[in-house]
């Protein structure tokens, strides 16, 4: 399906937070012309690095175990196995990528790309508890229509043979439009293509998971990573969707400290392009005038000196409480 006049960008919005009856959207760039076989194993490539950064969410019974050891490894190819048993996951497939996740190893490409295909999108919608995984390709402009068919190819392989609930593609239009279905589509958020920018987004995006760092977000992970040891720390939520009123749309808050109102957004380079930038100023003011302080870093600040960041939040919340 091609949504015309959408990009991938505005879609990303209009899709955050996830709605609850929505499949879970995950956003690829193709960022060069490839074979068949070469994007579809990229693609399967991405998506297991990302069901490795969503875990224990699949594989909840594995929460807290987090060292390495030989009897961990043994524990979490166990309890993997365990719910294959009672789910429609593949058991040798869950638990190499158990023991994977666990362990930080590479990727095992001793399954069939049919069979990593269909375990990685279980454990997506295991993850996400949704019915369905769709994949948002942003079709990069100037595509030739040569390159389009192995493109194309990839992606009805992926669709009818990888368990996708659908592909949507966004972006520029195809040089051969009569390949794929058409639709158009409107977002209220969306602004003209000239008044774009920003750098390039990540191959690969994938939705916040609430309770827990964006797994797309490297500066999230580290900032949990230490904000777990500290003590004044406590109360804290990850990507949480907030709501200001039935009438209104939710949002959601990278980090949140609801006793103490505060947000915290912890900014990636997207954010610098006028649609992001726009539509933060506006979360900001809900926010501001719901009671909320709104702190903002970016990802440079934080993986450059996340001590640092930690240090500016503990003095901030330390004020907040003593109001």
């Amino acid at each position: 399906m091609h949504l015309v006049e959408v990009d991938a960008e505005t879609l990303a919005l209009a899709l955050d937070p996830l709605p609850r009856d929505a499949p879970v959207v995950l956003t690829y760039h193709p960022r060069a012309t490839a074979s068949q076989p070469a994007i579809v194993a990229e693609v399967l490539g991405l998506l297991e690095a990302s069901a490795i950064a969503l875990f224990p969410a699949w594989l909840p019974e594995a929460a807290g175990i987090t060292e390495p050891s030989d009897t961990n490894v043994a524990a979490v190819r166990a309890l993997a196995s365990r719910l294959a048993g009672r789910s429609r996951h593949f058991g040798p497939f869950l638990a190499d990528l158990a023991a994977r996740a666990l362990t930080g190893a590479g990727s095992d490409r001793s399954f069939q790309p049919e069979v990593r295909a269909a375990g990685l999108t279980r454990v997506l919608l295991a993850a996400y508890s949704r019915a369905d995984v769709v994949l948002v390709v942003d079709v990069p402009e100037g595509l030739p229509a040569a390159h389009e068919t192995p493109l194309i190819a990839a992606l009805e392989w992926l669709a009818f043979r990888g368990g996708l609930g659908g592909v949507w593609l966004t972006g520029a239009p195809l040089a051969d439009p009569d390949r794929v279905q058409s639709q158009r589509v409107r977002l209220p958020t969306a602004v003209p293509a000239d008044t774009r920018g920003g750098p390039a987004p990540e191959t690969l995006t994938i939705p916040s998971l609430g309770g827990r760092p964006n797994p797309n977000s490297a500066a999230e992970q580290l900032l949990e990573k230490v904000l777990s040891s500290r003590a004044w720390a406590r109360g804290r939520t990850w990507n949480q969707p907030f709501s200001f009123g039935p009438l209104t749309s939710q949002i959601r808050i990278d980090l949140c400290w609801e006793a103490e109102r505060t947000a915290v957004e912890v900014d990636g380079p997207e954010h610098r392009g006028p649609l992001h930038y726009a539509t933060d100023r506006t979360r900001d003011v809900l926010l501001q005038t719901a009671g909320y302080a709104v702190l903002r870093f970016t990802n440079d600040q934080v993986l450059g000196d996340v001590n640092a960041v930690a240090h500016q939040l503990e003095l901030f919340l330390e004020k907040r409480r003593g109001e």
